[in-house]
């Protein structure tokens, strides 16, 4: 991933030893370092020494340490030119320790060149169906949101204290067939409702292949401490996703019920996505980055 001609493309030789450190190998972490394979030594993060086997399977030189526990990290300083940070923050308090540590590790030596963190769309909160861009403030109303704008300042801090190029992702919901719990087929099947078209939210979504490929990307064409809205073009409300998978897998769609009755329905984490509702925007993304879209819409990415 070494030029802006062909960022996925051969490296030249001197990108050779560039070393991309993964933090967050899970589903979309093995999926950039399937993008990178061969093209830089890959290193990969992680707290579970029953993980080591397979990650060396895939490329990736394990690296033992615990986010949580910050001691454990100082074997991080100076080892890689790139970062790619997917670890999600802890589930409880505002803030995001994990990532304060990981930052303090990499603060040690010789930093890294650029950096990508993964963050999330509900930094946004509520814009009641609007159009967001990367210039709408920040106004999360949720304890994950909050604890996930804590973390794009860290990072953002971190850029522009150290010079390191830091790129922070903007991810709405992810997808993929082949992701563990990435289409909504389970949910189908159990029949969960969903909300009436006149109290329906919009949500965003983004092919997790894609995803991974707009990771890569940004660690060499992300400007310093820019933000990213990471999503595809579909622009659709949440009932008109679950219609559309349904009639995608010739199964009956979710039955439909009011605003009103469905906190006796609906478990807690589901309806505080139902509480908020936008359309993002992905202008910069292919403009700057220049990602072309493998899946612009969910109805062909969930085929």
């Amino acid at each position: 991933m070494p030029s802006n001609q062909t960022p996925l493309g051969a490296l030249p030789a001197r990108f050779r030893r560039e070393r991309l450190l993964i933090v967050g190998c899970g589903d979309v972490g093995m999926r950039v370092a399937a993008q990178m394979q061969g093209k830089v030594r890959l290193l990969a993060l992680t707290s579970q020494e029953g993980r080591t086997e397979l990650l060396r399977a895939h490329g990736l030189t394990p690296l033992l340490g615990n986010l949580d526990h910050g001691q454990s990290l100082r074997r991080l300083a100076g080892l890689a030119t790139r970062v790619v940070h997917l670890a999600p923050p802890p589930s409880e308090s505002w803030s995001d320790p994990r990532t304060q540590n990981l930052l303090r590790a990499l603060r040690l030596r010789s930093q890294p060149r650029s950096a990508v963190y993964g963050s999330t769309s509900g930094v946004y909160g509520d814009c009641r169906g609007a159009w967001v861009a990367e210039t709408q403030a920040v106004r999360a109303g949720t304890p994950r949101a909050q604890r996930r704008t804590f973390a794009e300042a860290q990072v953002r801090f971190w850029g522009l204290s150290s010079g390191v190029r830091a790129s922070i992702l903007r991810i709405p919901g992810i997808y993929a067939p082949d992701r563990e719990g990435g289409t909504p087929r389970a949910r189908l099947l159990k029949g969960t409702p969903v909300l009436l078209q006149e109290d329906d939210v919009y949500t965003n979504h983004i092919h997790a292949d894609d995803l991974a490929r707009a990771c890569c990307i940004a660690l060499w064409r992300g400007a310093p401490q820019r933000v990213y809205n990471v999503n595809d073009d579909s622009a659709l409300k949440m009932g008109d996703y679950f219609d559309l998978a349904a009639d995608l897998y010739g199964l009956p769609r979710p039955p439909r019920i009011a605003r009103e009755g469905a906190a006796a329905q609906l478990p807690l984490m589901l309806l505080s996505f139902m509480n908020e509702s936008r359309r993002m925007v992905n202008t910069r993304m292919k403009r700057e980055l220049r990602l072309k879209l493998h899946h612009p819409s969910v109805l062909g990415g969930l085929g």
